[in-house]
């Protein structure tokens, strides 16, 4: 289902839980959107039990919007075997950029993942990896439905901001430190920070093509919960 990754493990992994939530609203009005569930468990969840799997024990979650539930429901990370730790960003969150930016020092030593907590996949996180060239290393998915054109292009294992085929950047990816070295503290997007990296040509990616969803609406989350792949 997957192109053979190799390289580098990620040593850590930083599960980004600290968005609004607004096109789930009404849903997201009391529940931070990491927290809705599908398959009986949080969103959330799901990403750091298959993190245990893939022997990625060291977690961190960066907190947000109503980020005590978050922090309620997965506490230090023992009962599902591994360790977690947060990343504080109220009032305001800082974007994916400037979260893993904040982030770092829960995350170094050695390069780390970063996934979305508002998506559902049955990706095998024990597959990630970085080879030795790479700055950041994506998984892209096909294009669904409500985002036909996609983010960057696949070429040879490389994602391109221009060019064909065109792929959705899934929000799982492995990074290296020093693609955020030197930046200050604050908001900041992520995407300008992976253009840089393909300019430099050190932006690596595969194409996933098993189960992977954004839940970004009430009528996605309703759908997948109805759907036989959650069954």
């Amino acid at each position: 289902m997957s192109e053979a990754v190799g390289g580098q493990r990620p040593t850590a992994a930083l599960l980004l839980a600290a968005g609004r939530g607004e096109r789930m609203r009404p849903l997201t009005d009391r529940t931070p959107k990491p927290m809705l569930r599908v398959a009986g468990a949080p969103l959330i969840e799901h990403h750091v039990r298959a993190l245990a799997r893939a022997g990625i024990r060291r977690i961190a979650v960066n907190l947000c919007w109503l980020g005590e539930q978050i922090r309620e429901h997965l506490g230090d990370g023992g009962r599902f075997g591994v360790a977690i730790r947060y990343s504080e960003e109220a009032p305001r969150a800082l974007e994916a950029g400037g979260g893993i930016v904040r982030a770092l020092p829960l995350l170094a030593p050695g390069p780390f993942a970063v996934i979305n907590g508002d998506v559902f996949t049955d990706y095998p996180f024990e597959r990630l990896a970085i080879g030795a060239g790479a700055g950041a290393h994506l998984v892209l998915v096909p294009n669904p439905v409500q985002h036909p054109q996609g983010d960057f292009a696949l070429q040879s294992g490389r994602a391109l901001a221009e060019g064909e085929p065109r792929y959705t950047f899934s929000g799982i990816a492995v990074y290296r430190a020093e693609l955020f070295a030197g930046l200050a503290d604050g908001p900041r997007p992520l995407k300008p920070l992976l253009l840089q990296a393909m300019t430099a040509g050190r932006c690596a990616a595969e194409l996933y093509r098993g189960l992977w969803e954004d839940v970004g609406t009430p009528q996605r989350l309703r759908a997948l919960n109805d759907g036989p792949a959650v069954e």
